[in-house]
């Protein structure tokens, strides 16, 4: 099980690494747009856009639909929201360590 959401996460932050994707991603979370409405603001060619939008779908970050000639996606969060709990466990991390070092200082601090 760990092993899994682990390659999910790969997967996912894999997906997030490229501007180009992330930029989808934040479009999408406005409704759902067609690969040409996605390449627009990019000037990138459809073949490019889509290319970009299958590694969001591998990732589970997006789901594409086919009707006719017309490829509409829509973002899938749950995945989002995994990477955000394992990020959590960090932040958490770094406030207590953050902490621990004011502290410290604050103590030499005449």
């Amino acid at each position: 099980m760990f092993n899994h959401m682990v390659e999910d996460l790969d997967g996912v932050f894999h997906a997030l690494a490229h501007e180009a994707r992330r930029s989808m991603l934040r479009r999408l979370s406005g409704g759902e747009l067609t690969i040409g409405e996605l390449a627009d603001p990019l000037e990138m060619s459809l073949a490019a856009a889509s290319k970009h939008v299958k590694v969001l779908e591998q990732a589970g970050l997006v789901r594409r639909t086919v009707d006719g000639r017309r490829h509409v996606c829509r973002l899938e969060p749950r995945p989002l929201a995994d990477a955000t709990a394992w990020l959590r466990f960090y932040e958490e991390f770094w406030d207590t360590r953050l902490d621990a070092l004011r502290d410290v200082l604050e103590k030499e601090t005449p």
